[in-house]
Formats: structure tokens, sequence, C-alpha cells
């Protein structure tokens, strides 16, 4: 009962009149023009039900309520698996989201579950942009972070601040977060005048 209560709050109370024409039994059509009027309207539907799970889930990792987002968040991805195939970069920023939220709620396997998804995929995508592989790298820095590995974030954050550099321009504000958690790290390991430089640079 109480994961049904969390699913309806964290989603399905969002998404409950979306789903009916996405997941009920679609018209039958008799001409080739409506067939792919249809199947665009369903695409644009299903598009529709993505975004409003992915905003929903990312509201709620913004708010601190990582349980809340997982729900959201796995909607997001069923959807898009359907939509984009289940090897799609699109996937990529919605494994991210369930690490980040995994990871709020203390869920470390489940998160590294997700990362090791969302690497593969990427690694799997030979056109990959610097701007997803930043944000991949930017989540698996702070799942080390929460893992105590501080090293291991610190590569990753690094990667992170060079891929977004090479993709956004070095004063870019894309390039902010990888800076900020780099210095709250150096801040954590009393490397003062490390950490004041990187906040100087967000």
């Amino acid at each position: 009962v109480s994961h049904q209560r969390t699913d309806w709050i964290s989603i399905h109370s969002h998404i409950c009149h979306l789903l009916i024409p996405v997941l009920g039994p679609q018209p039958c059509f008799h001409s080739e023009k409506d067939r792919k009027r249809g199947k665009e309207q369903l695409l644009r539907r299903q598009e529709s039900l993505i975004a409003v799970a992915l905003s929903t889930a990312q509201g709620f990792v913004w708010a601190g309520k990582p349980l809340e987002a997982i729900p959201a968040a796995l909607q997001a991805l069923r959807f898009s698996s359907r939509v984009f195939g289940s090897g799609s970069a699109q996937l990529v920023p919605i494994y991210l989201l369930l690490a980040e939220a995994s990871t709020g709620a203390g869920r470390l396997r489940q998160a590294a579950k997700y990362l090791s998804q969302a690497q593969w995929i990427v690694l799997q995508t030979p056109d990959c942009s610097a701007a997803l592989q930043s944000k991949l790298h930017r989540g698996l820095g702070l799942f080390s972070v929460a893992e105590g590995n501080l090293d291991q974030a610190l590569y990753h954050l690094a990667n992170d601040v060079y891929l977004a550099t090479a993709e956004f321009g070095l004063n870019s504000v894309e390039v902010s977060g990888g800076y900020f958690h780099m210095a709250n790290i150096f801040f954590h390991q009393n490397k003062m005048e490390a950490a004041n430089s990187l906040c100087t640079e967000v």
C-alpha cells in the first residue's frame, strides 16, 4: 500500500490522463495517410508523457525527495525505451537521474547498476556528444563521492570539466558544476587553496 501511495504521489497522479490514450487499444485506420497520422499522434503523446515524467522526477530530486523521484524516472525510462530503443543515448540522462535519486536514497548498489547501464550506452555510441559524456562523468563523480572514493571522484569530475569545456567553451555555465563539486572535495580534504581557486572559477 505504501509503495502504491508513493507511486501515485510521485507520478501517476500527473500522467494518468496521458496513459489511457498511449496504453489503451489504438484505433483501426483504413488509409495509409490516417495510419501515419495515428503513429505520429501516438509518438507525440509518448514524448509528452516522457517529458512530464522526467521533469517530475527532476523536481523531486531538486526538492531533496529522492524516493519520490524514482517511480517517475522509471516511467520516463519505460516509455523512452519503447520510443527510442533500449540502447539509445536518449536513455542516458534518465539512467543518470535514476542513479542520482538512488544514491540520495542510500541505494548505492542500484545506483551503480544505473550508472553502468548509462556508461555502456555511451561506450556503444561512437558519435556520443561531449555534453552527454560530461554528464556521465559528473554522475560517476558524485557516485564516487557517495562511496567515499574522493580520488576517483576527482578523476571523473576533471573529465566532466574537460568535456563540458570542449562542448560549451571555457567560460560556460555548464562547466561550473564540475568545478563546484571538485571544490567541495578539496574543501573536505582541507586543501583550501585549491578549493578557493575552484570557487573563484565557479
